[in-house]
């Protein structure tokens, strides 16, 4: 779900400016009673009223996606759980069956069966 826009957040506070009750200044914007008492405190704690970005998140394989691509290229008949016990030998990283799957899936990397 998006973030509210500015705009609207400024009629919100500036309803809430004006002394109007939490409820019915959710009730007349539609909004819950929770989300303007947060907009309140986030503009009495950092004096903005723009929603809060998160900063983007770098997958947990990341740090590894290299040498996971070469060892799939080294072995492309390689088992998952034998990528997981390489990976914790070699470079001490504990991670599940799915986290390795997923990098797989993430770099396209196939693991094909030799003929």
């Amino acid at each position: 779900m998006a973030p509210y826009p500015v705009e609207f957040r400024s009629e919100v506070l500036a309803a809430c400016d004006a002394n109007e009750g939490t409820h019915d200044i959710a009730v007349r914007f539609k909004v819950s009673k929770s989300w303007v008492r947060r907009i309140q405190q986030q503009r009495r704690e950092t004096g903005q009223i723009a929603p809060e970005t998160a900063a983007p998140r770098q997958p947990k394989w990341q740090a590894w996606a290299d040498w996971l691509v070469a060892k799939i290229a080294a072995r492309p008949d390689i088992y998952l759980r034998e990528l997981q016990a390489e990976l914790k030998r070699e470079r001490g990283e504990k991670v599940c069956l799915m986290t390795i799957c997923t990098a797989c899936r993430e770099l396209e990397q196939s693991r094909k069966k030799r003929r």
